[in-house]
């Protein structure tokens, strides 16, 4: 039986149409690698509270629940587990984007995306994001 893991993703896009990557720290798997920022669904939350808590501890920006709109989701088998992610899109938070846990951070255009390395799963998400911004 393969292990489910649900994992929200942001796209947070700036006024400039510029999107948000955070790099994945030395010491986590996939290290390198550039993602959109979000983390694991808890046990009873849904995406959306997921979201406005990892956005807070990731960067330090506080999100409302209203400036997160449902963009598209990805489903990706790894060789351990299978991930299910959905992806939101936010243009508006409170407050500036640091990388708080020491992952760096980088505002890219949507035409750009294909340049930073990135898992496997995020990848089929850039053509969503290209019709979207």
């Amino acid at each position: 039986m393969t292990k489910i893991v649900l994992v929200a993703a942001c796209a947070l896009v700036d006024a400039d149409g510029r999107i948000l990557l955070a790099q994945r720290p030395e010491g986590k798997s996939m290290a390198g690698l550039w993602e959109f920022p979000g983390g694991k669904v808890e046990q009873g939350e849904r995406p959306e509270e997921t979201l406005i808590r990892e956005l807070e501890e990731e960067l330090g920006i506080e999100v409302n629940e209203a400036c997160l709109a449902p963009l598209t989701f990805a489903s990706h088998s790894y060789e351990d587990f299978h991930l299910l992610m959905p992806l939101f899109i936010c243009r508006r938070w409170n407050g500036t984007p640091l990388g708080k846990e020491g992952q760096a951070l980088k505002w890219v255009r949507a035409v750009r995306l294909r340049d930073y390395p990135m898992p496997a799963a995020d990848e089929p998400l850039i053509p969503h994001l290209l019709d979207a911004v």
